[in-house]
């Protein structure tokens, strides 16, 4: 039976199929120490999963607006803009069941076939994933270790054109935990308003920076307001993954048009769920900040295990809680590396090209995990190497 010619291309996360296999080990009775799921290893904050508790207690389990609840719209546009120094309002902000769904819709109302859209390799495998079903041409621009792991501008500057409808932008990095600079920004923003782009920026990890570094947003940069998709969420900040609360801010025009897709394709975000996010950014903020001083302590301890390998250099990474080692001097390939290490070291990661070609040579390790895994897992890599 054949399949529409847009899902052909689909395929599974690499970090879901590097978790179902270091799954089958440990039902063989291995024990796997796990760097490969992105995902905080914080229960949701006590304050937060009450709010939710007791929204299902009192009746909040209906349908709402399929953009979101008001208070919830009405708290993000204060907090974000807040925190990037820019006015939004609430009809500006879409919520949604996640922050895939806001990576997906805008990309639906604004991409058309044939249509060029830019986007960061090592990165996200959804960006690519999502360019392709609207039926646009996917144009992957390298980031470069030597530059933090912000865009090779200069490669950037000879594929931008204006055949160019959407540049996507991810700082804090997924997978390399890089943070553009606001000099690119300030470049990336040129180019976009000279060609006429929508520029998404997702800032997902943006409250999770280290050194007393903030990710700037490139919706500051004036001009760009009014062309820039904010796409952030509750998962990663308030260890909220399994709860699936994302949100959007964008151009009113936009927005209605996103509003119409999460109508016909979700319906709604659960009605509970964004009560709880409701206390998430309005309640008390120090367990966020108590998260990200631990995440810095977790970050040092594994770059430097990480850097102390034979064949293995790590930068330290910026944000994100993610460390993302160069492993050309082990003489091995990402892929034949992460199934060794796995398969003799009992230590899940994953290989830097389930990121796009241009994370050939690499590794992605999640810290977050314990520091007492993190040293352990190292030795065992150790062991292997």
């Amino acid at each position: 039976m054949a399949f529409a010619e847009r899902t052909h291309h689909l395929r599974p996360e690499g970090a879901y199929q590097v978790l179902a296999k270091a799954g089958e080990l440990e039902r063989a009775g291995r024990h796997i120490i796990h760097f490969e799921i992105g995902q905080p290893d914080y229960a949701t904050f006590e304050n937060v999963s009450n709010a939710g508790i007791e929204a299902i207690k009192t009746g909040k389990t209906r349908y709402t607006p399929p953009s979101g609840i008001p208070t919830l719209r009405e708290a993000i546009a204060e907090d974000a803009g807040k925190r990037r120094g820019i006015s939004f309002r609430p009809d500006e902000v879409v919520i949604g069941p996640g922050g895939k769904p806001i990576l997906f819709f805008p990309t639906m109302a604004i991409i058309s076939p044939g249509d060029e859209v830019i986007y960061p390799n090592p990165g996200f495998p959804t960006y690519e994933a999502m360019i392709k079903v609207a039926g646009g041409i996917p144009v992957p621009v390298p980031l470069l270790e030597e530059n933090q792991f912000s865009f090779d501008i200069e490669v950037f500057d000879r594929l931008i054109n204006d055949k160019t409808k959407l540049i996507i932008l991810n700082s804090p990095s997924n997978p390399t935990g890089g943070v553009i600079p606001q000099a690119d920004l300030e470049h990336i923003a040129q180019a976009a308003q000279r060609h006429n782009a929508w520029v998404m920026s997702d800032e997902l990890y943006t409250r999770i920076v280290y050194d007393d570094l903030t990710a700037p947003s490139i919706a500051s940069i004036p001009g760009m307001k009014e062309r820039t998709i904010i796409v952030d969420g509750f998962s990663k900040t308030y260890s909220m993954t399994g709860w699936r609360l994302g949100y959007g801010i964008m151009p009113k025009v936009l927005a209605d048009t996103v509003d119409l897709l999460l109508t016909h394709a979700v319906g709604s975000t659960a009605h509970f769920t964004q009560f709880a996010g409701v206390e998430a950014v309005t309640g008390p903020q120090h367990r966020v900040d108590e998260m990200v001083i631990e995440y810095q302590r977790r970050r040092n301890a594994i770059v430097a295990g990480l850097n102390s390998l034979p064949g293995v250099k790590c930068q330290v990474p910026q944000g994100a809680f993610y460390a993302f080692p160069n492993i050309t001097g082990t003489g091995y390939n990402s892929s034949e590396l992460a199934n060794l290490i796995l398969e003799k070291a009992g230590v899940a990661l994953l290989p830097g090209n389930s990121f796009g070609e241009y994370g050939e040579g690499y590794l992605r390790l999640s810290y977050a995990n314990t520091i007492e895994n993190i040293q352990q897992g190292i030795e065992q890599i150790r062991a292997v190497l």
